[in-house]
């Protein structure tokens, strides 16, 4: 079975930094596609980073040049480096993961595997 649990969420003030981890367990597979996502209080769940297996990544425009999102295969771990927070940042984070390639798929319907979230929270 296939357990996807973050960690490294946090409060921080706006400008700050913060690293989440993403382990994932129990694949007999390397998932193709890893995503994190993010839901504000009142808000849809929306993309923000996507990583291919062969490494290419894609941003959404709200965190682009500020987030990297990241993998390290050998420990099975996915990363989102987050840089220059801002409070519009501040929302539960998602890792999410698939055995298909990344090509086109961004929305929460493209992922079968799930994490429980880590919530980040940046103030003024």
């Amino acid at each position: 079975q296939v357990q996807l649990v973050e960690s490294g969420g946090g409060s921080v003030q706006s400008g700050g930094s913060l690293r989440l981890s993403c382990v994932v367990y129990g694949h007999t597979y390397s998932m193709s596609c890893m995503a994190w996502f993010r839901q504000a209080p009142g808000k849809e769940r929306e993309g923000v980073a996507t990583i291919d297996s062969d490494g290419s990544t894609n941003y959404a425009n709200s965190v682009k040049d500020r987030f990297i999102i990241s993998q390290d295969n050998a420990k099975n771990t996915l990363y989102l480096q987050m840089n220059s927070l801002k409070p519009e940042d501040t929302a539960m984070y998602y890792c999410a993961a698939d055995y298909q390639r990344c090509y086109r798929r961004d929305k929460t319907t493209d992922f079968a595997y799930w994490g429980q979230g880590t919530q980040v929270t940046v103030s003024s």
